[in-house]
């Protein structure tokens, strides 16, 4: 009865959410002020995919790796290089002539209207997370032999040279050198006009693809190829010992863990106007890292919780302190320009202060409100039980 509950409970719950963004698509205007919130949850989506992916094998295999900006590089550019009209195509590389002469939405929306438009970018989608899997299988060949700091700072590197190889003029044809690439099929393509009122899906979309790729990493946890991630987290030797080949193992976790970090670049490419690999900065797999020790190493509800915290609270919440009012108070000598990321490194200080482990530490929500229900129970019935002897006592 109780695997039937949750069971139901898991189908439930991720219908009702996107459900619920349909419904706030409908009810906020792009001009209104809580169109923020529409912004802030898609940028959410892309992070969450990333920081569970990066969790995979920080937290689950132990490997302390910093690349995942490099690898949300390869994703984004994979997605927008096959996604981008040919009729654009001359404006967009105006100073090369592209080597790419298709996209996969245009082939197959010309073949099969809108669904193959949609078909077209899911498997730009899945590209994606090929190409990075497969460059970070290249890059694990002589990497993956390292360990702990040597092997976050040889993947740092790998990161860093990727992202300097794009800006290549030599490679103009395909990445357009140092120049964005744009026009692409973006998250505005999802849009349906019925009867002149126009439905955006572009909150829907982003959240099933946030759902379908941290589902898929939860399924791996969960298989004996997770039971193997973790028996080298706790211990190399033993893990051997049993029959687990180490490298292997470690790099197949690593190119999971890439894999889910390029459909999540291609994610952001979705969200953003344009491309362009100056963006894809080593401070952004410092933010990753940072949410994810932030929700818990080993906790893939914790890298989500931390996820909505961290993009709230930086790209939403704050945002007052440095417009000089912030609820409700008019103080621009002190809410000015910087102030806000001032408070919001007190605010992280003080969570990595008071969650030594993190927000979850390595449990997940289920289990944490699953603990908090029962001990709530325990306090009401002895709560009950202590009035029913009074009131015995009293009778006596």
């Amino acid at each position: 009865m109780e695997t039937r509950k949750k069971s139901l409970y898991l189908i439930l719950i991720p219908v009702a959410a996107l459900f619920l963004s349909i419904l706030l698509e409908l009810v906020i205007s792009p001009t209104s002020s809580m169109a923020m919130l529409l912004t802030v949850l898609k940028k959410s989506c892309v992070y969450a995919v990333v920081a569970v992916s990066m969790n995979l094998l920080n937290g689950f295999t132990g490997l302390f790796s910093l690349g995942q900006a490099g690898f949300m590089l390869l994703g984004a550019y994979t997605y927008a290089i096959f996604t981008i009209p040919m009729e654009a195509k001359p404006l967009v590389y105006r100073y090369y002539e592209c080597v790419v002469n298709f996209s996969f939405p245009e082939v197959l929306g010309n073949a099969m209207g809108g669904f193959g438009m949609i078909l077209g970018v899911v498997i730009a989608l899945i590209l994606a997370g090929i190409v990075a899997a497969g460059v970070a299988f290249l890059i694990g060949l002589p990497v993956l032999r390292l360990k702990s700091d040597y092997l976050a700072i040889a993947t740092l590197g790998f990161a860093e040279i990727i992202r300097a190889v794009f800006q290549w003029g030599k490679l103009g044809p395909v990445t357009n050198g140092a120049n964005p690439l744009k026009d692409y099929v973006r998250l505005k393509a999802f849009e349906l006009n019925l009867g002149g009122t126009i439905i955006s899906f572009s909150t829907f979309v982003m959240l099933l693809l946030a759902m379908l790729c941290i589902g898929a990493i939860v399924l791996v946890i969960n298989s004996s190829y997770g039971r193997a991630f973790k028996a080298i987290r706790e211990d190399e030797i033993a893990a051997e010992a049993m029959g687990i080949n180490l490298y292997r193992t470690k790099q197949l976790a690593f190119c999971i863990s890439s894999f889910f970090a390029g459909v999540g670049g291609a994610m952001l490419a979705m969200f953003a106007n344009t491309v362009q690999a100056n963006n894809f900065k080593a401070v952004m797999t410092y933010e990753i890292l940072l949410i994810v020790v932030l929700g818990g190493i080993g906790s893939i509800s914790g890298s989500c919780i931390a996820v909505v915290l961290f993009i709230f609270a930086s790209e939403w919440w704050l945002r007052g302190l440095d417009s000089g009012t912030f609820l409700g108070i008019y103080a621009p000598m002190i809410f000015r320009n910087g102030f806000r990321l001032v408070i919001f490194s007190l605010i992280i200080m003080s969570v990595v202060l008071f969650f030594r482990k993190g927000i979850m530490g390595d449990k997940e929500l289920p289990y944490v409100a699953g603990r908090a229900l029962g001990q709530l129970k325990e306090k009401y019935y002895a709560l009950k039980s202590g009035k029913r002897k009074g009131k015995g006592a009293q009778n006596g």
